[in-house]
């Protein structure tokens, strides 16, 4: 569906190149049919490298002055690369054009990605630090930005977008926002998107990572250590779910014992007071609570 969703676009002048990360799904068969069928469309392979990797190899074969990403599992309506490009026809001064998407499965399911119109003004370095969907993933930009810091980084295994955008940033391109919603953007419960803790231990090694370049920047410094407290916060938050989700009984204390430390209130406190003398008890109540948020 991807690759049929490239192939009908009304912007004809493309190359898609897929890269087959190592599957094992047959997924070399269907791209190899629809090559035979559209020689726009080829095929790079390698060995099961990760998401930054597999990227990486198809901007390295890529020939085209714009560049323009696609998941597996997403697609494009027909007017998305015309929508975008010709945004970045008419403001010669833009190099990044983030677009829109509606979301298909999961508890956002119909909903878009960013708000239509979008009532945020273009991001900068200091947007895109304080609000980290101010770009989104399906998103078209000049080959100057990774010819200028170089591709995407093969150490994260997610996040890796963020980052990408935060170093653009700070090397001075510019970014702006295509509003209306061009394409679907796939949510499932075994997605990237969906596992919570993988995203957040993701996006504080982005910050990680950004920090030391930022000591001359004291504006976005400070952006950057209120995100990691809130992030670490968040991430304390997810590991006690987890926990509480398993019936973890050490994990249960240790986690809402800390949440609370950073959170405070009364309901924490008394939650926090349950996990040390009844965490069986507080694991039910929890799980009761999940089920009826799902079948609500």
């Amino acid at each position: 569906a991807a690759v049929a969703s490239v192939r009908a676009q009304t912007f004809r002048d493309f190359e898609l190149l897929v890269v087959d990360d190592g599957s094992t799904d047959g997924t070399a068969a269907v791209v190899e049919r629809h090559a035979g069928e559209d020689p726009r469309v080829r095929l790079l392979g390698q060995a099961n490298a990760g998401i930054s990797a597999a990227r990486n190899l198809a901007l390295r074969h890529a020939r085209g002055a714009l560049i323009a990403i696609l998941d597996s599992d997403d697609t494009w309506t027909a007017a998305y690369l015309e929508s975008q490009v010709r945004v970045l026809e008419q403001r010669p001064d833009v190099d990044i054009v983030s677009g829109n998407a509606w979301f298909q499965g999961g508890p956002q399911d119909g909903r878009t990605a960013a708000p239509t119109p979008d009532p945020r003004a273009d991001p900068d370095l200091c947007a895109l630090l304080r609000d980290e969907t101010s770009v989104f993933i399906m998103s078209v930009f000049r080959r100057e930005v990774i010819d200028t810091v170089g591709g995407f980084d093969e150490s994260f295994r997610s996040n890796e977008d963020y980052d990408l955008w935060i170093r653009a940033a700070m090397a001075g391109f510019r970014f702006t926002r295509s509003h209306t919603p061009a394409g679907y953007y796939r949510r499932r419960d075994d997605s990237l998107s969906a596992d919570e803790l993988r995203m957040l231990n993701g996006i504080l090694r982005v910050y990680a990572k950004t920090r030391p370049a930022l000591a001359n920047r004291p504006e976005a410094l400070a952006i950057l250590d209120r995100q990691v407290r809130r992030f670490e916060t968040e991430r304390v938050a997810a590991l006690a779910r987890q926990a509480l989700l398993a019936g973890d009984r050490a994990g249960i204390e240790r986690w809402v014992t800390d949440l609370h430390h950073r959170r405070g209130g009364l309901l924490l406190l008394v939650a926090r007071l349950a996990a040390r003398r009844f965490p069986g008890l507080l694991t039910r109540a929890y799980q009761v609570h999940q089920f009826r948020l799902r079948h609500a």
